[in-house]
């Protein structure tokens, strides 16, 4: 006898004898089309999965994360059949379920063009009508190679021989089409109602350059028409918001070709926007006990053997020299600045006096990310992050974590995306079979106990990322969505028990032994570049006035006006204000319109009467006219407004 407890009801299911997922919900009165998958014991299954011991279940929706990636990799298993199917000579490599979607990267010499993709989405309109049965199977490894290479598909079969020994090979079959997959997927094609293909893009298979690109097809499904209606619409919003457009028209930023991908050049607005974020958050963690150190922008690879990052992170970092040929100096690009951050404190011997030691710096880092995923400002292969590492006696973490969430708390909400985040507490997996983390189980669990208690004690509300640890460290990752829903980290506080061991990092404690401290890896506002991005989204380019590129324009109706405007302009800039003077013989109307879409928050209109009286007429960028006021007590106003970090 065993017992399957289903998660959120008070329902528990007793049975002697081996039951599917869908049976047991189904004597329980817990099945209706809703749910389209479920999790048992933590792992996700399809409903047909057979329990034949305790488990605790939980039944997944299309509203549960875990559910929309179920419901998604099958479509993309539904948009890989309908290639197939037109073009029988394609190439499939891998089609998996992300944030907003789904994707499948194949390998074909038919062009996926606009109209090419409407007729894929057609058929794959037709894949659903046919309500196809999805089965699982599995081969022995042998078997599976032949079987993909009967097919001609000579990426499943190298991902095959690419797994290793002992690893279950499985497959889902949907009519005559069958794929390579660790699944879960729906019972059957039918469920997906509304199937909509967005657009093709290049992607190099495995993501490097040196193999062969391939064209990336994204879409989308929901289980309902209306579904897909709305957040068609969603992104049509969305659209004017993208900072990816929007910040190329307003000219924060530019990328240019022969320079790379992943490498956006900083035009003047954009520029200032980050030395402005940048100097206000230097100076404040200042305030705040914060030492500023400069490093080098790279390091010979001993330095990152000593850290763990050469065997961790090797892929990601762009190296100079050969990392292979160790009888010649070889260097690479910093990913990251703890390594080089802890030699400041290894630069003489220290005491628990000296802690906590609260480094900080504007660090410009260097990943190299996969071309696929980069996108604008938010994914990107160099970039300026605020990072900085405490140094601390073990007494003292609960202390300096509650400083670093304090901190950070303070500048996401300043810039206003604090109320859009979510708090994501990223564990190991011990299970991992990459190898992917440094330490021992026993630190591990000692790092996130430490990690709980204080996110507990501090009332941090979190949910927990198996898998999404640092190699080093479990970590509170700071979630913003951008406005298409693709989710990135914003900020990380990090807590290591590892890193200074591996350094030798040591102090004297009061009892005159030396010990090991421990470190906590944060950052206050994170990358700048990304913050920029999601601050052009969130305000659509009209951004504080504290922030704005320019601050104020100055808009004379004729030539007769100008000496008078040249001396409010000065006034201004005598106070610090950023403006600009429009001279143009243009009619006024046309000067207003233009100030506000530049997103200027303040339009000064001058004319004869406005000259006479010593006053401004004063225009917000959201067209509202708050009249004539004396040039002083619009610049006490605007003052209160900029120092205040007033946001409107």
């Amino acid at each position: 006898m065993f017992k399957v407890k289903f998660e959120g009801t008070d329902k528990i299911f007793e049975s002697d004898s081996p039951i599917s997922v869908y049976e047991a919900a189904k004597a329980s009165d817990l099945i209706d089309r809703s749910v389209i998958a479920a999790r048992i014991n933590e792992k996700v299954h399809e409903l047909s999965t057979i329990i034949d011991a305790d488990a605790e279940v939980k039944l997944l929706t299309f509203a549960d994360t875990e559910g929309k990636r179920v419901f998604w990799h099958t479509a993309s298993h539904i948009l890989a059949q309908a290639v197939k199917r037109l073009y029988p000579e394609a190439k499939l490599t891998i089609g998996p379920a992300i944030e907003t979607g789904f994707y499948y990267d194949i390998d074909s010499d038919v062009p996926f063009t606009p109209d090419v993709l409407a007729k894929i989405e057609s058929e794959m309109q037709k894949i659903v009508k046919e309500n196809l049965l999805i089965e699982r199977f599995t081969l022995q490894r042998d078997e599976a190679v032949a079987f993909m290479k009967e097919r001609n598909e000579p990426y499943k079969v190298q991902l095959i021989e690419e797994l290793p020994e002992g690893e279950e090979i499985s497959f889902y079959r949907q009519g005559e089409f069958t794929d390579l997959c660790a699944g879960p997927h729906l019972h059957s094609t039918g469920a997906v109602k509304a199937v909509k293909l967005l657009q093709c893009t290049g992607a190099y298979w495995k993501g490097d350059q040196a193999n062969k690109q391939l064209q990336r097809i994204y879409g989308v499904a929901f289980p309902a028409k209306d579904m897909l209606k709305e957040h068609l619409a969603q992104m049509e919003e969305a659209k004017k918001r993208d900072h990816n457009k929007l910040g190329r028209d307003l000219e924060f930023f530019t990328t240019v070709d022969v320079i790379g991908q992943g490498l956006p050049v900083l035009l003047p607005k954009g520029a200032r926007v980050v030395q402005l974020l940048q100097r206000w958050v230097e100076d404040y963690e200042q305030a705040h006990g914060y030492l500023l150190t400069k490093t080098p922008l790279m390091a010979k690879r001993e330095l990152y053997k000593i850290s763990g990052h050469w065997d961790h992170y090797l892929d990601g970092m762009f190296v100079i020299g050969d990392p292979h040929d160790e009888t010649k100096e070889c260097f690479a690009l910093r990913p990251m600045t703890c390594p080089f951050q802890y030699q400041v404190f290894l630069n003489r011997q220290r005491s628990y006096r000296d802690l906590p030691m609260r480094l900080g710096e504007t660090s410009t880092l260097f990943r190299n990310e996969d071309s696929g995923e980069m996108h604008g400002l938010i994914r990107v292969r160099q970039f300026t992050i605020s990072e900085g590492h405490i140094v601390l006696r073990p007494e003292q973490l609960e202390e300096e974590f509650k400083g670093c969430l304090e901190l950070m708390k303070y500048f996401l909400g300043t810039v206003g995306l604090l109320e859009d985040c979510t708090f994501r507490f990223s564990q190991w997996d011990p299970a991992n079979p990459k190898n992917k983390y440094e330490g021992t189980p026993e630190q591990w669990d000692e790092a996130q106990s430490l990690m709980a208690k204080i996110l507990d004690d501090l009332d941090v509300d979190y949910s927990i990322g198996i898998d999404e640890a640092a190699f080093y460290g479990p970590k509170l990752d700071v979630q913003y969505r951008n406005v298409y829903g693709k989710e990135d980290t914003l900020v990380t506080i990090q807590i290591d028990l590892l890193l200074a061991k591996q350094f030798g990092m040591e102090y004297v404690d009061a009892d005159g032994q030396k010990k090991t401290p421990y470190i906590i890896h944060r950052t206050s506002l994170g990358c700048f570049e990304r913050t920029l991005a999601y601050m052009i989204e969130k305000y659509a380019g009209a951004f504080p006035m504290w922030l704005s590129p320019t601050q104020v324009a100055v808009l004379p109706i004729g030539a007769e006006q100008y000496p008078y405007a040249e001396d409010i302009k000065s006034k201004l800039e005598a106070a610090g204000i950023r403006v600009f003077l429009d001279e143009r013989n243009e009619k006024i109307g046309y000067k207003i319109r233009s100030a506000q879409l530049e997103k200027t928050p303040y339009m000064l209109v001058i004319g004869e009467k406005e000259m006479n009286d010593g006053t401004v007429a004063v225009r917000h960028r959201s067209g509202t006219d708050l009249g004539a006021m004396k040039f002083d007590e619009f610049l006490a106003k605007a003052l209160v407004e900029i120092n205040t970090k007033e946001r409107k």
